[in-house]
C-alpha cells in the first residue's frame, strides 16, 4: 500500500508492517495505524509514521541506547491490550523532541511507546515513575560534559 510520509514523501509499505494502536496516541486518538520506518544511514533512530495522516510522524529511538538504566513495569491492562505474553515480544521506543544543536534534543521517558512486535499492537504507556521526565536529555548529562 502507498502512504504519504512527512519525511520520505510517497512510500510503498507492506500492510503487514502496520502497527495498530487500539487507543491511538494521546493527542492523536483517531490515529490508530502507524509504521516504523528506518532513517537512512542512521539505525539509532526511526520514524513512527501514521499511515493515514502525512504530518503525524514522530522520531523515536530505543531508550536503552542512551539511558541503559531505564526501567519500566507494564501494568496488566497494557499486557492484555497488547497481547504480551513474553518479554521477548516487547520493543520499547521513546519520542524525541528535536532541537538545534541536535545534542540538546530531549526524549520522553515518562511515556514510552510499547510495541508487541510479534502481534503488531502498540500503546503509548504513561509511567508512574516520577523520576522520569517528558523532556529528559537525549544524552545523559555526564556524556555531554565529556
Amino acid at each position: 500500500m502507498n502512504i504519504q510520509t512527512k519525511y520520505f514523501g510517497d512510500v510503498t509499505i507492506d500492510q503487514k508492517q502496520t502497527i495498530q494502536f487500539p487507543q491511538g496516541i494521546p493527542g492523536f486518538q483517531d490515529e490508530t495505524a502507524f509504521v516504523l520506518m528506518d532513517l537512512p544511514e542512521n539505525p539509532t533512530f526511526q520514524v513512527l509514521q501514521s499511515t493515514t495522516r502525512t504530518n503525524v510522524a514522530f522520531i523515536v529511538t530505543n531508550p536503552y541506547a542512551f539511558h541503559p538504566d531505564y526501567e519500566l513495569e507494564l501494568d496488566e491492562a497494557t499486557l492484555e491490550l497488547l497481547q504480551i505474553e513474553a518479554e521477548e515480544q516487547v520493543s520499547v521506543f521513546v519520542i524525541l523532541t528535536l532541537k538545534d544543536p541536535f545534542e540538546t534534543s530531549t526524549v520522553n521517558l515518562q511515556a514510552p511507546i510499547i510495541v508487541n512486535h510479534e502481534k503488531k499492537y502498540a500503546k503509548q504507556f504513561i509511567t508512574n515513575n516520577s523520576s522520569y521526565s517528558t523532556r529528559a536529555p537525549l544524552l545523559p548529562v555526564k556524556d555531554q560534559e565529556g
